[in-house]
């Protein structure tokens, strides 16, 4: 029949099962051999909670996490804010430059990451040759993950502007409330769960992020994945085993999370349709 969506045959689904097994199936041995007893990579000994011990006893791999935690809470606080304001004034202009502009904004997602990585990091060099201070450490990480958050905090933020009615902003400021209040009591709450939205993405992905935070360190500060690539080099041990596995359900939490809320902002928004078509 016209209109219906058909399923996938028995070679559709195995052919998606065998990709989603290929993606997966590494993930879960790492996680599997977090708990192993012994340093084998693979020979299963006996379950264990020692290797997670041994990394919670570890300074430098805590520092590390500590330095990567605090980044990923002030850039997304930083980057939530900044994009919340370039959001709403996108959204203000007219079409003929907020469509040119969103485009541009739209670069740094498109970006591979080494791009965005190298530039920051021949910009850091540059400012600091000219003031003749060392910018490296943990400021320019701070700045670097604040710029590659902003675009992405936009993204999240721009649908809910469009599903204001302009009607409520023009009704509080004709009832006495300046623009600024206008902003905080009617849009602000209009577009708070996108602005929800934008931190957890900007949370997550400083969290993950490896490249831009490896060409912007310099040699002072290290994160959490760059800690876990140092000791790649050396020897892969069941302490970096665990310490993926703890970075993977973080960042597998949050986009649950989102996911989750993406799904519940849906169903009340069919709900209030289908109650105003009543």
């Amino acid at each position: 029949m016209t209109g219906m969506t058909r399923r996938p045959g028995f070679f559709g689904r195995g052919y998606n099962f065998l990709i989603l097994f290929f993606l997966y199936a590494p993930i879960f041995v790492l996680i599997a051999f977090s708990f192993n007893s012994s340093r084998s990579r693979s020979v299963w000994t006996g379950f264990t909670f020692d290797w997670y011990k041994s990394l919670v006893q570890d300074e430098s791999i805590m520092n590390a996490f500590y330095t990567t935690i605090i980044i990923a809470i002030l850039s997304a606080v930083i980057a939530t804010i900044a994009g919340t304001f370039a959001a709403v004034g996108f959204f203000s202009m007219r079409k003929k430059w907020r469509t040119p502009l969103l485009h541009i904004n739209n670069i740094p997602m498109m970006n591979a990451d080494i791009v965005t990585g190298v530039s920051l990091a021949m910009l850091f060099v540059a400012l600091g040759s000219l003031l003749r201070v060392n910018f490296f450490g943990f400021a320019t990480i701070l700045i670097a993950h604040i710029t590659f958050n902003i675009p992405y905090v936009i993204l999240s933020i721009m649908p809910k502007l469009r599903q204001i009615d302009s009607n409520l902003v023009d009704a509080a400021c004709d009832l006495g409330c300046t623009w600024m209040k206008a902003f905080w009591k009617v849009i602000v709450p209009e577009i708070m769960p996108g602005i929800i939205n934008g931190l957890i993405i900007a949370f997550t992905l400083s969290v993950d992020d490896f490249v831009i935070s490896y060409f912007t360190a310099g040699g002072n500060v290290m994160t959490l994945p760059m800690k876990i690539f140092a000791m790649t080099r050396r020897r892969i041990s069941p302490e970096i085993n665990a310490l993926s596995t703890i970075l993977f359900l973080t960042v597998l939490a949050m986009l649950i999370i989102i996911n989750v809320r993406e799904a519940r902002q849906e169903e009340r928004l069919k709900q209030s349709q289908l109650m105003l078509n009543r």
